[in-house]
């Protein structure tokens, strides 16, 4: 019998755990599953405990697998969770990612290998892999996976941790409590005012925080709210591909809202939101990303009815303001930190006193200043390269890591956020659950081609 084929996954989220479980339904493939953080099957997303982070999306649509739609449903039902309707908690979608992931482990016989720590380096001859762990182990598999998901903030142009303070910043607001310290008079500066945003308010307000929260980002926007119930229809689908082009595409949806609703305009582009970013140019990206992106971004990742309500009561009561303004200057105060920033549209500037700053700017989106050591080494190596616009890294539309000199390398790949600079919507549960599929079945024939080679 030939040697099974082994691949590695690096990064145990959703996205890695999805995979995992897809590859292991074929008995020829084996897999190592590597996360440095004990908590497999989960990741950021989806390790929250606050009952008040729900999904954003209902869980008619949030199936692990595209040949079984009401999986999920059905394990919702079947805890009394809710129906394809409901929003319900990240930690429950955590938890049947995890309850796959255990069925795996039971039902693999084996196959399946769950190391806790950091990929460290790689080196690639020909189709041999080495990959190197920080607990000192070195694999070599026929094929590698990076999957790590969503990479921590950036830390804020103009803001030195070491100047203001350890207790006045908070670099990553999923690493541990959010309140220690502060009293009820205090102000807390969220940076960003997206999903991140959102949910460090409600954790704040959970959490008995009785001071003020003021969250800034440079136009000031929030996620929109889905409407009640199932969703809107969107009438009847859409004929052929939307305009490539920025202008004509805004024009379209505008006019496609005008006829039924813009949540079901904005929703209608779902199906063709991946080619509508490969099939455009350089160029236009470069415009979407510039000036349209932050109203795709509130009007595409709406909140939970529920999680809406309780944002706008914090603003009517006062608790949580939101502003429009650029922070050019941050220093120590003695008590908190000073910050001085400029309101959209002014010239002048202002200055706020608060006693903590919380990084809520979302997922770091350039790899130059990431932090993962197997990324760097990937980047230095020549092994991978930057994708578009910085967007996480270069890949083909296999999913294979494209190499500084051009070349896709055969046996080496990315999934999930990763490789939005290629596929732009491939955040989502749906866009993930298809790559993982498309994936899965790429490395079997891979696998299989290896087996003839021997």
């Amino acid at each position: 019998m030939p040697k099974p084929f082994h691949i590695a996954i690096v990064g145990a989220g959703f996205t890695g755990t999805l995979l995992a479980v897809n590859l292991l339904r074929r008995p020829e493939l084996i897999v190592t599953l590597i996360d440095r953080r004990p908590m497999f099957g989960r990741g950021t997303a989806y390790s929250a405990t606050n009952p008040s982070h729900l999904l954003n999306v209902r869980a008619g649509n949030m199936s692990a697998f595209a040949d079984a739609p009401r999986h999920f449903v059905e394990w919702c039902a079947a805890r009394g969770i809710g129906d394809e309707t409901t929003f319900v908690p990240r930690r429950s979608f955590g938890d049947y990612i995890g309850e796959l992931l255990g069925d795996c482990i039971a039902d693999c016989e084996g196959r399946l290998a769950l190391a806790c720590a950091d990929a460290t380096g790689v080196e690639v001859a020909g189709n041999a892999i080495k990959l190197a762990l920080s607990n000192g182990a070195a694999l070599r598999p026929d094929a590698l996976v990076l999957a790590i998901g969503n990479l921590p903030p950036q830390v804020p142009a103009g803001l030195d941790p070491a100047t203001i303070g350890a207790d006045a910043y908070v670099a990553d607001p999923w690493a541990g409590s959010l309140v220690t310290s502060l009293q009820d008079d205090d102000t807390v500066l969220l940076l960003g005012t997206g999903l991140t945003m959102v949910d460090v308010a409600l954790s704040l307000e959970s959490a008995g925080f009785a001071g003020k929260i003021i969250a800034m980002s440079r136009r000031g926007l929030l996620p929109h709210r889905h409407a009640p119930g199932p969703g809107l229809a969107v009438g009847e689908r859409r004929q052929g591909m939307p305009p490539t082009t920025v202008t004509a595409l805004v024009r379209d949806v505008r006019a496609r809202a005008d006829a039924i609703g813009w949540r079901a305009a904005v929703d209608e582009l779902r199906p063709f939101t991946q080619e509508l970013w490969t099939s455009a140019s350089a160029a236009e990206r470069g415009r979407f990303l510039r000036h349209l992106r932050p109203w795709w971004d509130v009007a595409r990742h709406r909140l939970a009815p529920d999680v809406a309500t309780r944002i706008a009561a914090m603003q009517n009561g006062g608790k949580l303001q939101i502003l429009a303004g650029k922070p050019t200057d941050f220093r120590s105060d003695g008590t908190g930190v000073a910050v001085t920033f400029r309101p959209r549209g002014l010239v002048a500037t202002e200055r706020l006193s608060v006693r903590r700053i919380i990084n809520c700017t979302g997922p770091m989106g350039d790899l130059s200043n990431a932090r993962d050591p197997l990324l760097h080494a990937l980047i230095a190596s020549g092994l991978a390269r930057p994708g578009h616009a910085g967007l996480g890294l270069d890949v083909d539309h296999h999913s294979r890591l494209i190499g500084a000199d051009g070349r896709r390398e055969a046996r080496l790949y990315a999934a999930g956020p990763l490789t939005r600079g290629a596929f732009w919507e491939i955040v989502a549960v749906p866009d993930i659950r298809n790559q993982v599929g498309a994936m899965a079945a790429d490395l079997a024939e891979l696998g299989v081609a290896d087996a003839l080679v021997k």
